[in-house]
């Protein structure tokens, strides 16, 4: 934290405009000696940027921003070059020459926003999330995590629990005084409405989901048409279509984004138990694991295989020989296009039943587990009598809440975070 670091922190050059930061206790005089003069604070202001030997370097905007009140929390600088390879070049070159300034680290100017306490852990996991994300819905949901929504609710079970601690406490250390009740009558009730707030919190869907997105399965028998609708879905010539049976020995996967919602579709091998030779029954095993991973299944099969659950899809209506279903959810052509669409839709009203709402915070798995850790102490002080136990199990509860934020972790936790940053941020 004492060093000054810096790094190119826009998109790789050539681009119009290269952005680099410059962190740290050295980041003012830095840009005094790059400038050759005094900057005004938090203005945009066009200057020459000149290297150690007084050639010009690029004529840049820079910004100059004193900590406290920056994104780090520390003295920051940023100037916003051209952004031609050559230029970007020469001032990270100038920049590395100086004494006491250092290349950043991945995911160093976020690491230092949070030990300064501009950012909490939550809200960098969302950063993270942010960053990395690639349909409409993961990026609401991401916003919603880097933009504190999450932190506020923990904070105020935080407090909830500070207040029924107060009263455990109040109990154990003045229960002989006469102004001091033992304990306040509603005190079950307001453990047991806590837990059941983050027991709600447990039931949304999980961030993991807006990764791995909505998994869709086609499966049947072979020549049922699967690789031919999983191409249109996938809008791709994903997969080899063949009137020859056992063509697809092999799951195939494809990640798409419909309306801003994400999916994985998987084609699998034709299910069948005759006439298939050693690679394709491995294919045909694949894919039987396959439906026990599936959120859906489009069956393309005989409806009196139909697996429980699954969509019957009568396919292939532009071919006379069809099998013909009894009772399909819909029937289609990807041929033609027919109902594909509506098929389309369909599939993404039910993804999102299943996947977190837009603009709601999605808990990942550490998430999760901290806040099932905290309800499950909160429960336990519920079942017994004992003041001291009571306490003991608040206490827990409330680490769990301060791990939940970043008030109480470990180094190598932080590691793993901040290294899925680039280098820049």
């Amino acid at each position: 934290m004492n060093d000054t670091i810096f790094a190119l922190s826009s998109g790789a050059p050539p681009a119009a405009i290269g952005v680099i930061r410059i962190s740290g206790p050295q980041a003012g005089a830095t840009l005094a000696d790059f400038c050759g003069r005094d900057v005004t604070p938090r203005r945009a202001i066009l200057a020459q940027l000149r290297g150690a030997a007084g050639g010009l370097l690029d004529q840049a905007l820079v910004l100059w921003l004193p900590g406290p009140d920056s994104a780090t929390g520390e003295d920051l600088v940023e100037f916003h070059c051209h952004g031609g390879r050559a230029v970007i070049a020469a001032v990270e070159a100038e920049l590395a020459a100086r004494a006491g300034l250092r290349r950043a680290e991945p995911g160093e100017f976020t690491r230092r926003a949070f030990a300064n306490g501009r950012i909490d852990l939550a809200e960098a996991e969302g950063l993270a999330d942010l960053l990395s994300a690639e349909t409409e819905l993961q990026r609401s949901a991401a916003m919603a995590m880097a933009g504190g929504q999450f932190s506020q609710e923990v904070e105020d079970w935080r407090s909830q629990l500070l207040q029924l601690s107060a009263a455990v406490e109040a109990a154990l250390d003045f229960s002989d005084e006469d102004d001091v009740a033992e304990m306040p009558a509603d005190f079950g009730q307001s453990l047991r409405a806590l837990a059941d707030e983050l027991a709600s919190w447990l039931e949304r869907p999980r961030a993991e989901r807006l990764g791995e997105g909505y998994r869709v399965v086609l499966a049947g028998p072979p020549n049922a048409g699967k690789s031919t609708l999983f191409n249109a879905l996938v809008e791709s010539e994903a997969a080899i279509t063949s009137p020859i049976a056992g063509t697809t020995r092999d799951v195939i996967e494809r990640s798409v984004a419909i309306d801003g919602i994400p999916f994985t579709f998987v084609d699998t091998a034709g299910l069948r138990e005759q006439g298939s030779d050693a690679i394709e029954a491995i294919g045909v095993d694949r894919a039987r694991e396959q439906l026990k991973r599936a959120d859906l299944v489009l069956w393309l099969g005989p409806d009196a295989e139909e697996p429980k659950g699954s969509w019957p899809i009568e396919a292939q209506v532009d071919n006379p020989a069809h099998l013909v279903k009894q009772a399909p959810r819909f029937r289609v052509s990807a041929v033609t296009g027919e109902n594909l669409d509506a098929l389309k839709r369909a599939l993404v009203e039910e993804a999102r039943k299943a996947l977190p709402k837009p603009g709601e915070a999605a808990l990942n798995a550490r998430q999760h587990a901290l806040i099932d850790e905290a309800r499950r102490e909160i429960l336990d002080a519920g079942r017994v009598q004992d003041p001291l136990i009571i306490a003991e199990n608040l206490r827990r509860a409330r680490i769990a809440f301060d791990r939940l934020v970043g008030r109480a972790t470990t180094e190598d936790m932080l590691d793993a975070l901040f290294g899925r940053f680039c280098i820049g941020k």
